[in-house]
């Protein structure tokens, strides 16, 4: 696939960038430059290939997700400025 200075006309009207027009071959060459090296990585086979997330092979450290602090209402509702039935209470916004 090659792109042309109207193709990257386009583009760049797409992503709402100004482009000038004496830029466009630039532009056109770093897009077809990016999409060479796209076709390159297409050849690389990867067949039995693991899927990684990172360079280096680590576990996630994974906690049990416990409550450990809870049923403090009563504590959490004295910051209130203004609490009602057990919550806190915010002027209406809205109308």
């Amino acid at each position: 696939m090659s792109i042309d200075t109207e193709t990257a006309r386009r583009v760049a009207k797409l992503a709402r960038i100004r482009v000038e027009d004496d830029a466009l071959p630039g532009l056109a060459q770093e897009f077809n430059a990016i999409l060479g090296f796209i076709e390159q990585l297409s050849e690389v086979d990867v067949d039995g290939i693991e899927p990684m997330t990172s360079v280096t092979p680590q576990r996630l450290f994974r906690r049990d997700d416990l409550v450990t602090d809870g049923d403090q209402q009563d504590k959490v509702l004295e910051n209130a400025p203004d609490a009602r039935e057990g919550f806190f209470a915010v002027p209406k916004v809205v109308e």
